[in-house]
């Protein structure tokens, strides 16, 4: 069964509550393991974050059996992979590695033995992706609500929020119909390649040169098409290309309607997700030979809603902004909301939505998660007016409205846009750039993680991280005063003596 974290008393190893820190360095992690040493020994945010990894992690859980990985352990080392941008082997060789992660951890142990524990990949992995995206809203959350009462310099200073949204990439190459088509060809061929080894499969023994043979073709068909000026010898090759994708369609069509004998000693189970794995990639050759031949052969413009972007990554979108350099993205448009203190307090995946659509929704989380105090404004861009959104906000309990309205201007919207008050929160909303410019630096440019599941986890991981980062930082900036203070007072008293 896991457990909360249990720090052995094993003798030399250090208490969590004890770890020294650097107060000078300029590397993210520190302000980081920081925050989370924070949560450790603060009772009140402690209980709650466990409570919520027990919910989430434990539920449904036996307990007995063997021990997995604890709770904690879990919590530091996914922010600690957000915290660097980097993958899971980096994160490994961390984890076993780095002496202030371990330490943070509670297994770091000076001599006598006790430094014992190592983490292997898989198990780092498996344990990192139990977390999910509704216990990410939770614990970032309770991170931004002690963040802000640390920070405050009233008791009663009002909120000051920004909104903006940007593209966050998923890990995919740039899409066309072509290369799409032999990206489902090319997985395709690889369950074969697998099916092969523990089934009765016949028939493809030159399999190697029939995929050879289909990436030529594919190479030529994209030069061709891209490159050549004759109209009719590209429609040829495309022809060819496309004669090549449906005899190998139909092939793996043959595997899928005649039973294979499975070979003694294999895991059924696994040749099940072979062939379900096949029958996927056959429904994507097929549609992509239908969108290769309208738009190559018979010249059709393809709506954008029969296309996909992805064969790894179905839920990804073609994103166009309207910037001039990338002019176009392929992901999801990511949507933050940041305070005077820069705490993401706010965030949300959109799937096939636009600015203007989030108003309504982000007013009425900010307003349920701050119903009792004051918000002094709320700032975004033009992309997000209408005259509804206006109406919306204007019926909440913001002070300062900064909705800046696309187009011409009535006598009364100049007036309003041209206010002193206005126009300084417009000018300080450009901040929320630099608090994207950071979250990319946390993971946030290009999503590393398969699945709009892992898409969503990834970047609840990454805004944790960031929003620890912020805390982080307050608190090591409030011991160097302290240290800078007693160093004075050292040098009063020795100048006295």
């Amino acid at each position: 069964m896991r457990q909360r974290f249990e720090q052995q008393t094993t003798l030399g190893i250090i208490p969590i509550s004890e770890v020294k820190f650097p107060l000078r360095s300029r590397d993210e992690l520190p302000p980081v393991l920081k925050a989370l040493q924070y949560i450790f020994v603060t009772p009140e945010v402690n209980e709650k974050i466990f409570l919520l990894l027990e919910e989430q992690v434990c539920k449904g859980k036996m307990k007995t059996g063997r021990k997995g990985m604890d709770l904690w352990h879990i919590l530091v080392l996914a922010v600690v992979r957000h915290t660097l941008d980097t993958n899971w082997d980096r994160l490994e060789h961390v984890a076993n590695n780095d002496r202030l992660v371990r330490k943070i951890l509670g297994i770091f142990g000076e001599g006598f033995g006790g430094d014992e524990m190592e983490f292997s990949y898989q198990t780092i992995v498996d344990n990192v992706s139990l977390i999910d995206e509704d216990l990410l809203h939770k614990v970032n959350a309770m991170v931004v609500e002690h963040g802000q009462k640390l920070l405050k310099k009233k008791e009663d200073e009002a909120l000051r929020l920004k909104t903006d949204s940007y593209a966050l990439q998923t890990n995919v190459h740039f899409p066309t119909d072509l290369n799409l088509l032999w990206d489902s060809l090319r997985k395709g061929l690889d369950m074969v390649t697998k099916l092969t080894a523990v089934t009765n499969l016949e028939g493809w023994r030159k399999i190697k040169f029939i995929r050879k043979r289909t990436k030529s073709l594919f190479r030529k068909t994209s030069q061709q098409v891209f490159r050549g000026k004759n109209e009719k010898q590209k429609k040829q090759t495309v022809q060819a290309y496309l004669e090549a994708a449906n005899l190998l369609h139909q092939r793996f069509t043959e595997i899928v309607l005649y039973p294979l004998e499975i070979r003694a000693g294999t895991n059924v189970q696994k040749v099940i997700k072979l062939i379900e794995s096949l029958e996927m990639y056959m429904h994507y050759v097929k549609k992509q030979m239908i969108l290769v031949e309208r738009r190559l052969i018979k010249g059709e413009k393809i709506e954008s809603t029969e296309k996909i972007y992805s064969v790894f990554e179905e839920h990804t979108e073609w994103i166009n902004k309207g910037k001039l350099n990338p002019s176009v993205e392929l992901g999801h448009l990511l949507l933050i909301t940041t305070d005077q203190h820069q705490f993401i307090v706010d965030y949300k995946v959109m799937e096939k939505e636009k600015d203007a659509a989030q108003v309504k929704p982000l007013t009425e989380r900010i307003q349920k998660l701050y119903l009792d105090e004051k918000i002094y404004s709320h700032s975004f861009d033009k992309a997000f007016y209408s005259g509804e959104n206006y109406a919306t906000l204007k019926q909440s309990n913001i002070e300062n409205i900064v909705l800046p309205k696309k187009g011409k201007l009535t006598q009364e919207e100049k007036q309003r846009e041209t206010d002193k008050t206005f126009k300084a929160l417009r000018n300080a909303h450009s901040a929320v750039e630099s608090n994207i410019n950071m979250l990319e630096h946390h993971g946030l440019n290009r999503c590393a993680d398969k699945g709009l599941f892992g898409y969503k986890r990834y970047v609840g991981l990454s805004v944790l991280a960031y929003n620890l980062h912020l805390l982080g930082n307050f608190i090591l900036a409030q011991e160097r005063k302290k240290e800078e203070k007693r160093k004075k007072q050292r040098e009063c008293y020795w100048k006295a003596a």
